[in-house]
């Protein structure tokens, strides 16, 4: 079993920096793959970014491609989402996921989930 508690959503100005942290526990061993999504309302959840415990591997959706940097620190069991140059757009739930398995750009890919924090950006 993992578990994910992220932390670091608030309210930022857009044009603003956040980071997000996701910290894990429980067997982190098992860890593949973990990953970032976000859920606006009315919408469906969808891939943010994602990157291999080992660091080998990382990827981004189109719409945070160069803004935003995901990192882990394995010694931390801990998984972060550095996101800079915030817009309105940007607003929504994240959530932090591992796959214990696969590589995964798809929600369906992953089997333990956090339960999100709100990130809000003001225009």
């Amino acid at each position: 079993q993992v578990q994910l508690v992220e932390s670091g959503g608030g309210l930022v100005q857009a044009g603003g920096p956040l980071r997000l942290s996701c910290a894990a526990s429980g067997r982190t061993l098992s860890i593949y793959t973990m990953g970032w999504f976000r859920q606006a309302p009315g919408k469906e959840r969808e891939f943010v970014a994602a990157i291999t415990r080992s660091g080998d591997s990382s990827d981004y959706s189109d719409s945070v491609k160069g803004r935003f940097t995901i990192s882990r620190d394995n010694a931390k069991n801990t998984v972060y989402l550095q996101m800079n140059s915030l817009k309105p757009e940007d607003t929504a739930v994240y959530y932090c996921a591992v796959s214990t398995s696969v590589w995964s750009g798809s929600r369906y890919g992953y089997n333990y989930w956090g339960q999100g924090t709100q990130v809000t950006v003001s225009s």
